[in-house]
């Protein structure tokens, strides 16, 4: 078995800035309101055309791909993670691998919205350590603001999200006190509705009754209708104290679990990277953990919450910063919808 590691890595963010100001020409909010409850202060958002979820990943990944020292044609896999895709299907790894010219080879799509990014991290490192592929690609972007509900009524949710796109190489090597050390992942489906988006899905279609009959079988629905967009159906629901109860209990367990499967503690800890989901929830975690403030990297006040693409953003950021040097312990630690969550332990 060898050992994985991140070998190069790389982010892009759009160049449109949106501060909270700026969304109060679309909905009942205030800069104040928005940074009491997020700590967001800005967000960045993708041209309306032309500007895709696919090609911010592409932007993201030929940085990381240059910083590994390797070419299109040496990548041997792709995982692409993203609750927003460019279409329904095919999944955006096929369109990455069709824009950056690469090679007939394997391409993966995950759906973990928020762990995202960790679950394909984590797949990376069981190929790499099997000897199954020498350079993974690993990319996390998303493109939320095109389904956003930008009125008073889907505040709430709007203000928090924002778009881009992180990547990571990961290869083998031989040196094992270096490189992805543990990688844990869990769900719990019993709350999945608290923090979905329904439409579309089969399991909530509408039935017209101008559509032909089937034999034996209701027809499923990728239908959208006016009602939808006006009564907000159609849009990402939330139960934000749900999802705030849930994330910091599995935040820290999750974190604890991965120090105690390599018998370390959270003052061995150099930096704490979480996914950029709410600056209260990770100030809660920092706080639960005893952990310091040069612990734990923080962007959300840029950035806003990118799913998927959080946590290589966020590391990038932090490593181009100078604030992750080699030999440092580096936890990456995420929850989300499903609900899901999971973390990674690296020695960079």
């Amino acid at each position: 078995m060898f050992q994985s590691k991140i070998a190069g890595i790389g982010y892009y963010v759009p160049k449109n800035v949106y501060t909270n100001t700026d969304l109060t020409r679309f909905m009942d909010t205030s800069d104040e309101w928005i940074q009491e409850r997020t700590g967001i202060k800005e967000r960045r958002y993708a041209d309306r055309i032309g500007e895709t979820t696919t090609t911010m990943g592409v932007a993201a990944a030929k940085i990381a791909i240059e910083r590994a020292n390797i070419k299109n044609e040496d990548v041997d896999f792709i995982i692409f993670a993203t609750l927003s895709p460019d279409y329904y299907f095919p999944g955006c790894a096929v369109l990455l691998q069709r824009e950056m010219g690469m090679k007939e080879i394997g391409a993966l799509d995950i759906r973990n919205q928020c762990s995202g990014f960790i679950y394909a991290l984590s797949i990376a490192d069981q190929f790499v350590k099997t000897g199954m592929y020498k350079n993974v690609l690993v990319v996390g972007a998303e493109k939320h603001s095109f389904a956003l509900d930008f009125s008073t009524r889907g505040r709430a949710v709007s203000v928090i999200f924002g778009d881009g796109a992180g990547a990571v190489v990961v290869q083998p090597t031989t040196d094992s006190s270096h490189g992805i050390l543990s990688t844990h992942l869990h769900s719990d489906g019993a709350e999945a509705e608290k923090l979905a988006m329904y439409y579309p899905g089969a399991s909530s279609g509408i039935w017209l009754d101008s559509m032909p009959d089937w034999p034996d079988q209701e027809l499923g629905g990728l239908l959208m209708t006016k009602e939808m967009l006006e009564d907000g159906t159609a849009f990402p629901y939330m139960d934000g104290q749900a999802v705030f109860k849930k994330a910091v209990v599995k935040f820290p367990e999750v974190i604890h679990e991965a120090l105690l499967k390599n018998n370390l503690t959270t003052e061995d800890i150099d930096l704490l990277v979480p996914h950029q989901a709410n600056l209260r929830i990770s100030q809660f975690i920092q706080k639960t953990l005893g952990l310091r403030d040069d612990q734990v990297f923080n962007n959300i006040q840029k950035y806003g919450n990118t799913t998927a693409a959080s946590i290589p953003i966020a590391l990038c950021e932090a490593w181009e910063a100078g604030k992750i040097k080699e030999g440092d312990l580096i936890c990456l630690a995420a929850f989300g919808a499903g609900f899901t969550w999971g973390s990674a332990l690296i020695r960079w």
